[in-house]
């Protein structure tokens, strides 16, 4: 066999895929090509599906796929087929489903073997190269495998045909439909109290993720209901999270997830989604108890996207960043040393520093045990008596070493690459969360990025044929229902912005248009991949996302916009799809606990109607705008608000359903309506009153206990 050099995947959209072109396994991409092959020489296909920023992924790499023994036997036995998650999510999606099945678990690295027609038959995450703990090694698995499928064929079909069948079943929630009831929520609230980690905040054991739906929905029930354990569990959660090293105290923005249960070591990669829906909570969390260090970490999370994660010329989020700077380390660009501290900064700096981030001369990090990550270990009133300030004198002393660190971290080259690959649902949620951060934070910095950034991807990625597309730039990638109802998302806060018709316009579009080619006009719900998409090849399985992993449920985001869009157009269509894609999967909602808690917050808001804010005053009138800020300033989980000026009256910015639930405007006059389905209650007109109107407990829905 001639040895490959350079391999097919060099000429790749995908970094992951591209990474990959100098190994000695002949890698396909995923598409006909290799089931022909397959098919044509009767072997097994190998499925790698990872991600450029997985650590695991470049470790099984390393020891594996770049191991000439092993992609002998590989290019021998199999048709090897590599595929990165982040550009074709749903083909992982399906066989993350078939691998868990089989062997409990699932993540990347994910390792699959496949009948040549793409039916799965057996699969596993890393496997390190030799034998090892009493587990087999992948050169024995590899072997073994394609054994089985030579000698056992008939019965890995029986087995493989099995298997898509249980997929198939689970995937579109069979049996799961049921009527409407909001008192589903408590099931979702009651699995989450119920892992909350009194000591460390957070939901269950290490690995420990962040949970962002469940965060909301805990403000949202706390803001409805005044049940101060609610706002307890909350808020231990975010700051758990903001004082670990699963923030990065320096650089801003947060990791993957936590190694332990305390928040102390991540996973050292960022993800964009992870930070966009993160953003969000800490701005909730802002919103309802006015703590500093809430505002500090959105404003962290800003701080890094901006420097790190954003094209400022042309608007648009980078997909993620990577953990390590190379593969012999493990996130040792973001830790430190005694020493490397002490050399950084003088003696007064490095206390402080060793002081409030715990730095010792052994550290936390196993491969390296002289390596500390930096969590918040004091507070500054603790600080400044151990060095005999002042609290002020403290704090801009910890500032000043903060600085002189963060600067000698990015003097370390080469930095964690970065995946400038642009997502576009990704890029939708940074944008909503980015014109959040506008209204709470008063930036306008972020108004303007993010609607530059939601240009780009009407520019770029909308075929109002088909919708939204996967990805800005590169081949085209046909869009999934994420990428629908993000969108449409960003769409409805930039129209909430900016009251420019043409965002609410394009999102009533793009609304229909996934109703068209994601809907199931029968059972209800959405399927990830719409019905006319070119075919998947291999496990063809019709699915339904419902699950919050990693981002939120799609089917609950949909229900969510199908809400707000129904509540401001009065379009009957909406809600009754809304409310059909609930009932699809509420039987199974408390099989998945605080994993869908998406969908609880999707069934508070179809239950209680999404509340609408309309205020009106002259441009530039004070009084409006300390109604505005104070509507900005409260926390409800989807409110919308509206600055509606004379101006933007004349030209009929608002949607008919909302300007006929409206009574008569003067929009002259300052006063805040605040409306919910088709009613209104009587104008305000001070912040005490609208703060008071939309954080009342009457506000909560009687049906739940």
């Amino acid at each position: 066999m001639a040895q490959i050099t350079e391999n097919r995947l060099k000429n790749c959209a995908s970094p992951y895929l591209r990474s990959a072109s100098h190994q000695p396994v002949d890698w396909h991409e995923w598409g006909d090509e290799a089931f022909q092959k397959a098919r044509a020489e009767h072997k097994p296909i190998l499925l790698d599906s990872g991600a450029v920023w997985c650590h695991w992924c470049h470790v099984m790499d390393r020891e594996s796929y770049e191991n000439r023994e092993i992609a002998a036997l590989i290019n021998q036995l199999y048709v090897a087929v590599k595929v990165d998650r982040d550009e074709r999510p749903d083909v992982d999606a399906r066989y993350q489903a078939a691998v868990s099945a089989i062997s409990g678990q699932g993540g990347w690295p994910l390792t699959a073997f496949l009948t040549p027609e793409g039916k799965p038959f057996f699969g596993g995450t890393y496997f390190p190269p030799d034998d090892q703990g009493g587990r087999p090694g992948f050169k024995r698995i590899l072997q073994a495998v394609a054994e089985a499928f030579r000698a056992r064929r008939e019965e890995v079909d029986r087995s493989a045909a099995a298997l898509e069948e249980a997929i198939v079943k689970a995937e579109i929630f069979a049996g799961a439909r049921g009527r409407f009831d909001a008192r589903v929520v408590r099931s979702v609230l009651d699995a989450a109290l119920a892992q909350f980690d009194k000591q460390h905040g957070g939901f269950g054991h290490a690995p420990k993720f962040p949970h962002s739906s469940t965060v909301d929905l805990l403000l949202e029930r706390y803001q409805a209901t005044r049940d101060a354990g609610l706002l307890h569990v909350a808020e231990r959660t975010l700051e758990g999270m903001a004082r670990g090293g699963f923030q990065d105290q320096l650089g801003g923005g947060f990791h993957r997830y936590s190694v332990d249960e305390r928040w102390c070591v991540p996973h050292f990669e960022k993800m964009s989604y992870d930070n966009a829906e993160l953003l969000k909570n800490f701005l909730h969390g802002y919103q309802v108890t006015g703590k500093p260090l809430y505002r500090d970490a959105a404003e962290g999370i800003i701080g890094w996207a901006c420097e790190v994660l954003s094209d400022h010329a042309r608007g648009g989020f980078y997909a993620s960043q990577d953990a390590d700077q190379t593969l012999e380390d493990d996130g040792d660009y973001f830790t430190w040393t005694l020493a490397e501290i002490r050399a950084a900064l003088s003696p007064e700096e490095a206390r402080a520093i060793e002081i409030y981030y715990d730095v010792q001369a052994h550290g936390e990090m196993h491969h390296d045990p002289a390596r500390n990550v930096l969590w918040v270990a004091t507070s500054i009133e603790a600080l400044a008596i151990k060095l005999e300030l002042d609290e002020a004198s403290a704090r801009v002393l910890l500032n000043r070493a903060s600085r002189k660190l963060l600067a000698a971290r990015r003097a370390r080259q080469p930095a964690p690459a970065v995946d400038q690959t642009l997502y576009t649902g990704w890029n939708a949620m940074f944008t909503s969360a980015y014109l959040e951060a506008a209204r709470i934070l008063e930036r306008a910095d972020c108004r303007d990025f993010a609607l530059q950034t939601l240009a780009r991807l009407i520019n770029e990625a909308w075929d109002p044929s088909r919708g939204f597309l996967h990805r800005v730039g590169g081949p085209p990638l046909e869009g999934t229902l994420d990428d629908q109802v993000f969108t449409i998302a960003a769409l409805l806060d930039a129209w909430e912005a900016t009251l420019d018709r043409r965002y609410f316009d394009l999102a009533e579009q793009a609304m229909r248009r996934a109703i068209e080619r994601f809907g199931d006009p029968e059972s209800g719900g959405f399927f990830d991949r719409a019905r006319d998409a070119t075919p998947l090849g291999g496990l063809e399985v019709r699915r339904k996302p419902l699950q919050d992993s990693p981002t939120p449920g799609a089917n609950s985001a949909a229900a969510l916009v199908l809400d707000r869009l129904a509540a401001l157009t009065g379009e009957p269509l909406y809600r009754a799809w809304a409310e059909k894609t609930l009932e699809a999967f509420i039987g199974s909602v408390p099989q998945f606990g605080l994993h869908a808690s998406t969908f609880a917050l999707a069934a508070l808001l179809h239950a209680r109607h999404p509340l609408q804010v309309v205020i009106t005053g002259g441009t530039g009138d004070p009084q409006a705008a300390e109604l505005e800020r104070a509507a900005h300033g409260t926390y409800r989980f989807a409110k919308t608000v509206l600055r509606l000026t004379p101006e933007l009256q004349a030209a009929n910015s608002l949607p008919p359903g909302l300007r006929e639930t409206l009574p008569h405007l003067d929009a002259a006059a300052p006063k805040a309506f605040v409306c919910a389905g088709t009613s209104c209650h009587p104008p305000v007109a001070s912040a005490e009153q609208l703060v008071s109107l939309l954080a009342s407990p009457e506000r909560d829905l009687p049906s739940l206990p």
